[in-house]
């Protein structure tokens, strides 16, 4: 557990690369948890507000919430028309019944479901909708094939979406929709190296084995035959997107 609440606070440490380098969201995702009506949504586990974005270009009005001081400064930079606040899943800076749907972007892992569903519930007016969302990279293409090996064995113990959503469809309790759509990163391959600095596992390195890893992953960019020599990248992710309506 100390392990876990580690990677889970260590994203205040890379928050300037975590907002220039992670990809975003799918329009069609979002609109799949959310419908086509303008509503009143919490962004949870905001961080640098990469899914705010597409929240206010759908033209939602959005509440921002994050644990992380200098993730949510980077957001208020980029977005200072955005109402934020610091806090976790577990206990919701904001009173009863006052969205109308609660969203998180690649962050329902790090809540705990029992307490969370509390609060989900509390903060949620009567036929409100909770959207989770994952980006994972396709490694159905060669060479993200082979990153993902690299990653695997610093990457283990990270709970798969499905095994979330299933709990918080317990806990809330909630029906549950699921879409799937997809998303390129143009970028970089030092900019690959940079985004995957951001992971969590990576994050809490200590200096000398994050530079070690981080080379790893450099020289794989360096020499696989698909990325070698090339200045720009296309980062393929898929996107699966729940809607969970609770009962």
């Amino acid at each position: 557990m100390e392990g876990w609440q580690e990677r889970r606070t260590s994203f205040g440490s890379v928050a300037a690369d975590y907002a220039a380098l992670r990809p975003g969201y799918p329009a069609d995702a979002v609109a799949f948890m959310l419908g086509d009506r303008a509503l009143r949504v919490l962004d949870l586990g905001a961080g640098t507000g990469l899914l705010t974005d597409v929240l206010l270009a759908a033209g939602h009005e959005v509440v921002a919430v994050d644990p992380s001081p200098p993730m949510l400064f980077q957001l208020r930079h980029r977005l200072p028309q955005v109402q934020t606040g610091e806090g976790g899943a577990e206990a919701v800076p904001l009173p009863d019944a006052s969205v109308d749907a609660v969203v998180a972007g690649q962050a329902a892992h790090w809540f705990d479901p029992a307490p969370a569903a509390v609060e989900l519930r509390r903060v949620l007016r009567p036929g409100g909708v909770v959207g989770l969302i994952w980006n994972t990279r396709d490694e159905r293409v060669p060479w993200v094939h082979a990153l993902g090996e690299l990653l695997a064995v610093e990457a283990r113990d990270h709970e798969a979406d499905q095994g979330v959503v299933d709990r918080f469809a317990t806990e809330l309790p909630a029906t549950v929709e699921v879409a799937d759509s997809a998303i390129i990163q143009r970028i970089r391959p030092e900019q690959v190296v940079g985004g995957i600095g951001t992971r969590s596992y990576v994050a809490t390195m200590d200096g000398a084995r994050r530079a070690e890893f981080l080379g790893r992953v450099r020289d794989l960019l360096a020499t696989h035959p698909d990325t070698g020599g090339r200045e720009q990248l296309e980062l393929p992710y898929t996107t699966r997107a729940y809607r969970l309506t609770p009962r």
